[in-house]
């Protein structure tokens, strides 16, 4: 069906009218409830949160409210705040205006105007969901008149009217989303003055322009993200605003480690062709889970997920830059790629001071070895390859995966480990490592400039405590 292009033409094309009369919360809760009945997919590319966030999503749309996101990084707020546009409509009709007003009853000056002149020839324009969702990264800089609005002299110049002209105001944010979403990141990093602004629109539904006599009723959902720490009478938020905001819903990281792994394999971008053993993917997930769970990692500023993919990412490079080097053998990831990879976690860990005593690289390393230990787990063979250590001997294996398998042929226990394993040389070797950084991680071997040798303090576990899987 054509679109209709003026207001009389959207009144003569039988597009159901009654659809202006409702709110954009009214909205989102029919759709969600067409969503339900129907099984779709509410939230995707949203992982893990089947069982926690999106129920509490779900009860917070259908009661039409308000609602912010309480979590740390890399917890998918931003991406749960921008998957609303799903809860939309395909297209809704409205006024050519700022504000883009509702045709049959507009709010601001220019669309009550508009109507006024022009009628049923009024200008018709169509919004995806796309067009309906504003979001705002709070910043210490913002301004009220960002996020509301103000005089615009130039415009008022302009229209010759004076200071006094209504249609001289320049909109922020706020009304700009009018009929739509409005969304803020770090809701707690705006200044105090900008968020008492925000009482009226989440009380009263409408916004106040300094120095002028007009108030708009606006239609717009509210939704915000915070950091938990920050979001306390104790952190940067306004109390009363807290008050206002209807439900608070807390995010998390993956309770599991084949639900992180799921959100790792979506999010990587992975160069095609590279083939990453499952021990070593489930290895790069562990240093996350670990890292979040070390005392010398700050709680407050948690583990991003962002580390286990941007890891991934480092490792299938290091198996493809690997390959290109080596004459096009195998692009098979190994463990020594996800040292490779220390870039990736060091810069997304806050340490607390006896981190910082240990240094962010040193711990990098030791999370990465403990991951292949608790990945091994209870896999048999790894006495004997230890045993081959003692007295002193080491093993460096070099790049290229040949090469490397003819210095593991030379460790018996550890060639009969990998050889159960593995097809070719390439899947020997990244089992060989595998086997190696199990006991290194362990305590009974350490990495010594590329080389693996036994540890000087052997023993055990080595004094190291190994967390559960």
């Amino acid at each position: 069906m054509k679109r209709p292009h003026t207001l009389g033409e959207l009144k003569a094309s039988g597009w159901p009218l009654e659809r202006l009369s409702r709110s954009v919360r009214d909205e989102a809760r029919a759709n969600l409830m067409a969503k339900l009945r129907s099984g779709e997919a509410l939230f995707p590319g949203v992982y893990g949160y089947q069982e926690t966030v999106v129920p509490a999503l779900v009860r917070a749309v259908l009661a039409r409210q308000h609602f912010v996101l309480l979590g740390l990084r890399g917890q998918a707020k931003t991406r749960i705040l921008r998957s609303l546009v799903r809860l939309l409509d395909p297209l809704l009709p409205a006024l050519d205006t700022p504000l883009r007003d509702n045709p049959l009853a507009p709010v601001s000056p220019e669309g009550r105007r508009l109507i006024a002149e022009a009628g049923d020839e009024a200008p018709i324009v169509w919004l995806a969901p796309e067009d309906r969702y504003v979001e705002k990264l709070a910043t210490p800089d913002v301004t009220v008149a960002d996020l509301i609005g103000e005089l615009d002299p130039i415009k008022a110049a302009r229209r010759g009217e004076g200071l006094a002209d209504l249609e001289a105001v320049h909109y922020g944010l706020i009304p700009r989303a009018n009929r739509g979403v409005f969304a803020v990141n770090e809701l707690p990093d705006l200044p105090a003055r900008v968020q008492v602004a925000l009482f009226n629109v989440l009380e009263e539904g409408d916004v106040q322009v300094r120095g002028f006599p007009l108030r708009l009723p606006l239609d717009v959902w509210l939704v915000f993200s915070a950091n938990p720490e920050d979001y306390t009478a104790r952190g940067r938020i306004v109390t009363p605003l807290k008050d206002r905001i209807d439900a608070e819903i807390r995010t998390h990281y993956p309770r599991s480690l084949d639900a992180g792994m799921r959100i790792t394999r979506a999010e990587a971008r992975l160069p095609e062709g590279v083939r990453i053993p499952d021990f070593v993917a489930r290895a790069v997930e562990r240093v996350a889970f670990l890292a979040r769970r070390d005392p010398r990692v700050d709680p407050a500023s948690g583990v991003s997920q962002r580390l286990p993919i941007a890891l991934l990412e480092q490792v299938a490079a290091g198996a493809e830059a690997r390959s290109l080097a080596y004459g096009g053998e195998p692009a098979l990831a190994r463990p020594r790629d996800v040292y490779g990879g220390l870039p990736a976690i060091t810069g997304k860990l806050e340490l607390e001071y006896e981190g910082e005593l240990v240094g962010a690289e040193t711990l990098a390393r030791e999370l990465i070895a403990r991951a292949f230990a608790e990945e091994w787990d209870e896999r048999p063979g790894l006495a004997a390859v230890a045993a081959w250590f003692e007295g002193g001997r080491s093993l460096e294996l070099p790049e290229a995966a040949q090469a490397a398998w003819a210095r593991v042929q030379e460790v018996a226990p550890l060639a009969e480990l990998a050889a159960r394993h593995a097809q070719t040389a390439a899947e020997g070797v990244a089992w060989a490592e595998f086997a190696l950084e199990a006991l290194v991680g362990r305590g009974a071997l350490e990495r010594h400039e590329g080389a693996y040798r036994e540890a000087r303090a052997a023993g055990g576990e080595g004094g190291r405590e190994v967390l559960p899987p």
